[in-house]
């Protein structure tokens, strides 16, 4: 079962992952999914900048990446579940942004559907990436989510996922994705590396045993 690593360490990586109260949807449509990725570049940075309502209709500042309290490695949102990995910059800086998040969101989405209440079952979990090989084999489990929950056959066409970002479909992500690529020889190799069934097939139920909850 995964721990809760507190408190989390700066320059170490995590994978945080929550999902909706008695797994129901967290994200109706686009504007849903589209809410819960602005809010993730939002509360991403501290200091200075201009407020969320603002943000989310344009994009009107440059970030500065010295503004960053987390890195954002790769994310995947599912309907009823996110996962993301987390490299913590700022002391804190994990449990700020993801609390953030989760009651930004939870505001966002109980007025839009005139529900009350909490969104998400409980505070989030977080596993600690202690090594290369654990990284590579996480981002890839996250990125197949969409492939493996049989959402859709095709994941370079899965809009809420950083994979398009992995294999430079979208120029201009957000996501930090060094970390993952230097294993890697190029975008082209990552590929070929998630697309490769059968050495995923035999370390799956490892990274669950060791990983996840059942979500």
């Amino acid at each position: 079962m995964p721990v809760r690593f507190l408190p989390f360490v700066n320059g170490e990586i995590y994978h945080v992952f929550n999902r909706g109260s008695e797994k129901r949807v967290i994200y109706q449509d686009r504007r849903d999914y589209n809410r819960f990725l602005k809010s993730i570049q939002y509360y991403q940075l501290q200091g200075p900048k201009p407020k969320f309502s603002h943000f989310s209709k344009k994009n009107i500042f440059n970030p500065n990446a010295a503004n960053k309290i987390v890195d954002i490695l790769a994310f995947c949102l599912m309907p009823n579940h996110f996962h993301l990995l987390v490299k913590q910059v700022n002391d804190g800086g994990i449990t700020e942004m993801l609390t953030k998040l989760s009651l930004s969101y939870t505001k966002y989405f109980n007025t839009r559907y005139k529900r009350v209440g909490p969104l998400f079952q409980g505070e989030f979990k977080a596993v600690h990436i202690e090594n290369g090989q654990q990284l590579i084999h996480v981002s890839r489990y996250i990125h197949l989510n969409p492939i493996v929950s049989f959402l859709i056959k095709d994941i370079e066409k899965y809009e809420f996922s950083s994979y398009p970002e992995y294999i430079q479909k979208i120029p201009d992500g957000f996501c930090s994705t060094k970390e993952v690529l230097g294993f890697f020889k190029s975008p082209e190799s990552y590929k070929q590396f998630v697309a490769d069934q059968t050495d995923y097939g035999q370390t799956l139920e490892e990274i669950k045993h060791q990983l996840l909850e059942e979500i």
